[in-house]
């Protein structure tokens, strides 16, 4: 099948735009996505470097906030000229900030999400975590409903199965790995979704994010949290998941994220 007859998606947690911008502008080039959704761009709306963007040949639609989180999703002008903005923010969960943005692009309806952290057990935050999860599957419930092709790709902050992770004896029952944090994932599911990465590669250990410190990412110790799920018309679409490590590695001196991109190929419609 010839490459016009496909679309390809990316998701990815940048960890600062303004840090990472070459970067990821060499990924648009190196890798000719035709959407990407990202997460973590810690920049405001009215700082955020569109000229760039658009000189790549790329749309940006951006939910920013400074320092903290920020969301967006990158549309290729010659997969949809005109994009539209249908969603900023997850209703109910404001005071957690920029974490959510729907777009509709090329028949698809592309929602990039930042899940919290939630930092530890005892911690506020991991309540507000699996609060912002009950709400997330409550909006997947919704966007089921549209009836269109729906994608809702981003940094989940957690590892849906033990698969996912590189030690799952020595993570069991730590964030990231807890029965209440997969509880609500699979309730997310349960609203017509599939993990597309995992629907390719059903068995393979694959890991999206790893710790920058002690040599993590060379001693293949990471987690898969960084996930791109569709609803049954994309999964019916599906072509190729993949993650990139070649991304999560330094390019020409430049320090990359801690997260790899995960880019879905998708059949056209």
């Amino acid at each position: 099948m010839s490459e016009a007859l496909m679309v390809r998606l990316a998701c990815w947690n940048v960890n600062s735009i303004t840090a990472r911008l070459d970067f990821t502008l060499d990924f648009l080039v190196t890798r000719k996505p035709d959407l990407v959704c990202l997460q973590e761009l810690k920049i405001d709306d009215e700082k955020f470097p569109r000229l760039a963007f658009v000189q790549a040949g790329y749309t940006p639609l951006t939910f920013g906030q400074p320092q903290y989180n920020g969301v967006g999703v990158l549309v290729r002008k010659e997969l949809d000229p005109k994009p539209e903005l249908l969603t900023t923010g997850l209703a109910g969960q404001e005071a957690m900030g920029s974490r959510l943005i729907t777009v509709r692009a090329a028949g698809l309806r592309v929602t990039s999400v930042y899940v919290p952290n939630g930092k530890t057990l005892d911690h506020p935050d991991y309540q507000n975590k699996l609060a912002f999860l009950e709400d997330r599957a409550r909006f997947a419930e919704r966007e089921a409903q549209t009836g269109e092709p729906v994608v809702i790709a981003g940094d989940y902050n957690l590892c849906p199965a033990d698969l996912d992770t590189w030690d799952a004896a020595r993570h069991a029952g730590h964030i990231f790995h807890t029965d209440a944090e997969r509880e609500r994932f699979r309730a997310l599911l349960g609203h017509g979704f599939v993990d597309l990465f995992r629907a390719r590669h059903p068995d393979l250990a694959a890991f999206s994010w790893w710790d920058y410190r002690a040599g993590a990412f060379h001693k293949k110790q990471g987690l898969r949290i960084d996930l791109v799920l569709g609803n049954a018309p994309v999964r019916e679409r599906l072509e190729d998941a993949e993650i990139d490590r070649e991304f999560r590695k330094k390019r020409a001196g430049l320090t990359a994220s801690d997260h790899a991109p995960v880019i879905v190929t998708l059949r056209d419609a």
